[in-house]
């Protein structure tokens, strides 16, 4: 789980800062992962319990409470055909807060689901078996597997919308078909694991860093070493206090805050 956990997040915010142009585009930060805890505690609170193809209400509620937070985002943010970096972080901050907000009034009312809805909101791995995986292993594996197919379009976007739309690349529906698979790769985790933040925003700068900017080797690598940062954050978790457990959301939070501020003065400098 952990490894799944850590390669979706990953591959995710490689591709959504690949289409962004932004450094700073993961889920956490742009108000996925809130939007799928949102979609997840509405489904908690109703109590429904229909399984579509395998996958759980809570996960298609998380999925549609992800994909309305990204497109809601994308639109607020966008100025023509360009997403500013500074516009998408206040956009993804703000509708962030906003739905955690909704969140905690649905806390306040329905406080008998109050412990499981602050599951969502602090990210964990622990209780988790081999139904749940199984449950999502295979919708996360297909979606990650589609994403790769578009790292040469990624590619070809680096050199600038217009000059990629004069290669023949479908700007905008690559934009939509990338935004789509990676926040229900997201929704997915979310709806188990809950909110882990900054692994999106930390592990693809690693690699980009070690591995270069193609997109054909940072997206299967960003999943490769996600995988391997999540479970070693989560061992982190399981023995650093042991025998309390720390939420696994807690700890990637404590590495992700400070590069998050490294990557803000970079980009002010």
């Amino acid at each position: 789980m952990g490894i799944l956990v850590g390669a979706s997040l990953s591959m995710a915010g490689t591709a959504f800062q690949g289409i962004f142009k932004n450094p700073m585009a993961d889920p956490y930060v742009i108000g996925i992962s809130s939007g799928a805890a949102l979609g997840a505690s509405i489904a908690i609170i109703l109590g429904v319990n229909i399984a579509f193809i395998n996958i759980s209400t809570i996960s298609i509620f998380a999925f549609i409470g992800a994909l309305a937070a990204v497109f809601t985002v994308y639109n607020i943010a966008r100025i023509k055909n360009k997403v500013p970096v500074t516009t998408l972080l206040l956009a993804g901050i703000a509708i962030g807060q906003f739905l955690t907000a909704i969140m905690s009034f649905l806390m306040v009312i329905y406080s008998k689901d109050m412990a499981k809805i602050i599951y969502w909101t602090l990210g964990s791995l622990a209780g988790k078996g081999w139904e749940p995986l199984i449950k999502i292993s295979i919708p996360v594996i297909i979606s990650m597997i589609f994403i790769n197919f578009f790292a040469r379009d990624l590619n070809i976007m680096l050199t600038g919308e217009e000059s990629a739309q004069s290669l023949g690349v479908d700007v905008e529906k690559t934009k939509i078909y990338i935004l789509i698979l990676g926040t229900f790769m997201v929704s997915m985790v979310v709806s188990i694991a809950g909110i882990i933040g900054f692994v999106g925003l930390i592990i693809p700068h690693i690699v980009r860093i070690i591995l270069g900017p193609d997109n054909r080797i940072i997206l299967p690598a960003s999943a490769f070493v996600g995988g391997i940062f999540m479970v070693s954050a989560d061992t982190i978790a399981r023995t650093i206090i042991s025998p309390v457990e720390i939420p696994v959301g807690i700890i990637t939070a404590l590495f992700g805050g400070p590069f998050f501020l490294y990557l803000l003065r970079k980009s002010k400098r």
